[in-house]
């Protein structure tokens, strides 16, 4: 059971190549079916959101996508413009200031800078008021890949211990609060059931549990196979590999594939018993047979999220 329904700003991260966008844009739908009013926003230069919800492509303005979401494509340099409007309240001391040489020297070399831009962003809206109602219900952040991400969960604590203050401390630890609350926020971990992806993800949430120190809101486990034969029955197929002829003959394209497929469940039996062992709240989304590419397979795989938190 899970309460992704009661956050209000989600981090979605996981190794690269296990379905993260696809994850979020099912997740995203399910939000908004449920009457959230939902924003995605992403900092890939690829985004493959709008193609899974069937919208033009993401800009760095906000955009309504459908009825109760909304999606933005987030860039460093405009993020820190908008960020300078809002505090100093002059478009034309903003002007002056982005549109310096030497001003842009320091943005692009400033450590974390950039960073925080992206991540700030995406936090400042999920408090953003509009007429003394929050603007968004819930914000999901479509985040790098395992090693960015976490790099850029990193910046907001390293601002609130190291920088002096000022605005910019005082708005990192704003959001470094949030991010530490499991009732407003938390990481959602994307893995496949398959060796490599796990190990990633226990390193992941390793990491966040000790050195981070934020709340991992969910594990979604994605691309699980239904499994066709028991433990026993995949032992004894997998223990005929080194007995298949090497010449087809009858038959043995047949047990060829009954053995691929048991070493393959094998796999994923042992990479769920070892998320398990994480002892997280956890969500597994099917295996789609061709890929999710389309609005409708990520309709489908939203009302496994929609199913988790009415069971919660």
């Amino acid at each position: 059971m899970l309460d992704l329904d009661r956050r209000r700003f989600l981090f979605v991260t996981g190794k690269g190549g296990v379905g993260k966008s696809t994850v979020c844009a099912a997740l995203a739908t399910a939000l908004a079916a449920a009457g959230k009013r939902v924003l995605v926003a992403t900092t890939s230069a690829k985004e493959r959101i709008s193609e899974l919800l069937g919208s033009p492509p993401l800009e760095p303005q906000i955009r309504e996508l459908r009825p109760n979401l909304w999606g933005v494509a987030l860039r460093a340099e405009v993020a820190l413009r908008e960020y300078g409007q809002l505090k100093l309240k002059s478009r034309m001391v903003v002007d002056a200031l982005f549109d310096n040489r030497y001003v842009q020297g320091f943005f692009a070399g400033a450590p974390g800078l950039k960073e925080w831009a992206l991540l700030g962003k995406a936090w400042y809206h999920s408090t953003e008021m509009v007429n003394g109602v929050p603007r968004f219900d819930a914000v999901l952040f479509d985040a790098p890949a395992t090693g960015h991400g976490l790099d850029m969960l990193r910046v907001p604590k390293v601002i609130v211990e190291l920088a002096p203050p000022g605005v910019l401390r005082a708005d990192a630890e704003r959001a470094w609060t949030m991010f530490r609350d499991p009732k407003q926020a938390g990481v959602v971990v994307v893995t496949l059931p398959e060796e490599l992806p796990v190990n990633e993800t226990e390193e992941l949430c390793a990491a966040l549990a000790n050195d981070i120190a934020l709340p991992v809101a969910a594990l979604v486990v994605n691309g699980v196979r239904p499994e066709l034969f028991d433990a026993a029955a995949r032992a004894e197929l997998a223990g005929r590999a080194c007995e298949l002829p090497l010449a087809p003959g009858p038959g043995v394209a047949a047990v060829a594939a009954g053995v691929r497929r048991a070493v393959r469940e094998g796999i994923q039996a042992d990479s769920r018993e070892r998320l398990h062992a994480l002892g997280l709240a956890e969500l597994e989304l099917p295996l789609v047979i061709g890929g999710v590419s389309t609005p409708e397979a990520v309709r489908a795989l939203s009302e496994r999220f929609a199913a988790s938190w009415r069971a919660a």
